[in-house]
């Protein structure tokens, strides 16, 4: 890989959920005659549409948009195969002289398909997972970070017995490769960046106004039918352990159809988790540097965001 100038360039518009991403996206799409490649974790599956606010066809505004609906919700889609199938999309748009636009919120997906970063052991052995989560489940969190610290004290110290997904997946690496995650990770910061990404990233400035938004759109998506399309998915044979079926949204509701809780609680529950994401989002996105910030106010402005998206992508070299 060259130097930065060499790289292929591309634009990235991100920011935490409900600001208007793909709004954006269609509208510097279509100035600079580019495609989307969506990097949203659960918009990859089919049928999961309202609770992840998949763009409708007619919101596309004839831009073409990639990574959408490409796995059955029945089968788990991980964050290697989405870099594989992502990178071969960004290729293509690229060989057809126009410029990608990488839109979407999913952290890891973003990071990984820019930089260029390997996943250690590549597809998970299922079986391997399934050990270690039933020795999670019987011995407990405690257990396996203590397990962990043997191996790879550097990674122990910075997580929680309660995080069960890292702590597994740390385990899984080692024991797959014989490399711990840490050394794994060491080398992946080592490797230059597959792309030069222009980065622009929306938020509003007053913290209270996005939990606002968050809060309107999860009662809009109970009116456009959430309910209906969670216990769709569940009679058509997704199962509730699925990937698919731990989005925001989909996870509240299936534990409502359960009893654990009512409609109107799995509904105050979904914000709730919605407000936590976007929280967790912002903390990803203020660690970065070389980024593009656009705040809005009260309501987003998108013909300003457009305007001052397309300096920022002039001054990078985008025409």
């Amino acid at each position: 890989m060259g130097a930065l100038f060499d790289m292929e360039k591309i634009v990235v518009i991100t920011g935490p959920t409900a600001t208007g991403k793909s709004r954006l996206a269609v509208m510097l799409a279509r100035q600079f005659g580019g495609e989307i490649v969506s990097a949203d974790s659960m918009q990859v599956y089919r049928g999961l549409d309202i609770g992840t606010a998949k763009i409708r066809p007619e919101e596309t505004l004839g831009v073409p948009h990639h990574m959408l609906d490409v796995c059955d919700p029945k089968q788990n889609y991980s964050a290697a195969r989405y870099v594989a199938d992502a990178d071969e999309c960004v290729r293509e748009i690229l060989s057809r002289g126009k410029l990608p636009l990488v839109c979407g919120g999913t952290g890891l997906y973003i990071d990984s398909l820019v930089s260029g970063r390997g996943f250690e052991g590549g597809e998970p052995s299922q079986a391997l997972r399934r050990e270690l989560n039933a020795q999670y489940d019987e011995l407990g969190g405690q257990a396996l970070l203590k397990k962990l610290a043997q191996v790879d004290p550097d990674r122990a110290a910075k997580l929680h017995p309660s995080d069960k997904k890292r702590l597994v997946r740390a385990l899984e690496v080692y024991a797959a490769t014989g490399r711990t995650i840490s050394e794994h990770d060491a080398l992946s910061r080592a490797v230059p960046p597959r792309y030069d990404a222009a980065t622009i990233v929306l938020s509003f400035r007053d913290r209270q106004k996005l939990y606002e938004r968050i809060d309107a759109r999860v009662d809009a998506m109970f009116k456009l039918g959430l309910v209906e399309e969670v216990r769709a998915l569940l009679a058509s044979g997704v199962a509730e352990a699925s990937t698919a079926m731990q989005a925001i949204g989909y996870r509240q509701l299936a534990s409502a159809f359960r009893g654990e809780m009512s409609l109107n609680e799995a509904k105050e529950a979904v914000k709730r988790e919605s407000r936590r994401y976007a929280k967790r989002q912002l903390t990803w996105l203020r660690a970065k540097s070389d980024v593009f910030w656009i705040f809005f106010d009260e309501e987003p402005d998108f013909e300003f965001a457009r305007q001052v998206s397309a300096e920022f992508l002039h001054s990078r070299g985008l025409k």
